[in-house]
């Protein structure tokens, strides 16, 4: 098979990520560093390395948590913040979160050593439900509703159109329920912060057909094979 593929599939990055890593020079065939996209391997028989460390395939973890704030989404932080790995025990996998939720954002967040998995995930293209409750500044109106879900123009581009809820409207405070698809960069908080409605708070409450109910912040679970199924299933659809 193709290096990119063998990476991805022992977990290393997504497919996309995998190519870039070889374009970097930091995989290893057999000793040697390779940059050719088209390499292929014999998992059977070659050596594969990356950045200094065999690489094998391993047992596909899939794993919902529930992210309590204070935690960064990576495997490590040069600031020294915590990274939600420590969140998860026993595991000897090398895992990583799918996609990223902010430092100061809980909810439902998954974590795999499956990159294909992943990919299937995050693309855009692929259009799974993400909802989030954002706690935001004022009273929102109908008008500023009908805007977010329409469509908000960002520097990047305008975002799709969104299902967007009031749950309690105040004097100094909103809560809204939103579902988008997309995955942009803090997207929701600059969605908000558009239509002049800055978020104090925001979670992720479900990702398609998972939820974090049940689950008490700091707390995880293992998705069950016909999770995973389904999760690929709907992103495929």
């Amino acid at each position: 098979m193709r290096l990119a593929k063998y990476l991805a599939q022992a977990g290393i990055a997504s497919r996309r990520q995998a190519e870039e890593l070889i374009t970097q020079g930091r995989v290893k065939l057999n000793g040697t560093v390779v940059t050719e996209l088209a390499t292929i391997v014999e998992p059977e028989s070659d050596r594969i390395e990356f950045d200094g460390h065999l690489v094998g395939t391993e047992q596909l973890i899939y794993i919902l948590l529930n992210k309590p704030p204070g935690y960064i989404c990576s495997v490590t932080d040069p600031q020294g913040r915590s990274t939600v790995l420590e969140l998860i025990k026993g595991i000897k996998e090398r895992v990583y979160p799918v996609g990223r939720l902010d430092y100061d954002t809980r909810g439902l967040l998954l974590l795999t050593n499956d990159g294909d998995f992943t990919n299937l995930i995050i693309h855009p293209r692929y259009k799974i439900d993400k909802k989030y409750e954002a706690c935001v500044k004022g009273a929102i109106s109908n008008i500023e509703i009908k805007k977010l879900r329409d469509g908000i123009e960002l520097e990047d581009g305008i975002t799709a159109p969104a299902e967007v809820n009031l749950i309690n409207n105040g004097k100094n405070t909103s809560v809204i329920e939103l579902i988008i698809h997309e995955g942009r960069k803090r997207q929701v908080k600059r969605m908000c912060a558009a239509v002049g409605h800055p978020v104090i708070s925001l979670r992720r409450t479900a990702l398609g057909f998972l939820s974090v109910e049940g689950l008490e912040e700091g707390q995880y679970r293992w998705l069950q094979p016909d999770e995973v199924k389904k999760l690929k299933a709907l992103a495929l659809h």
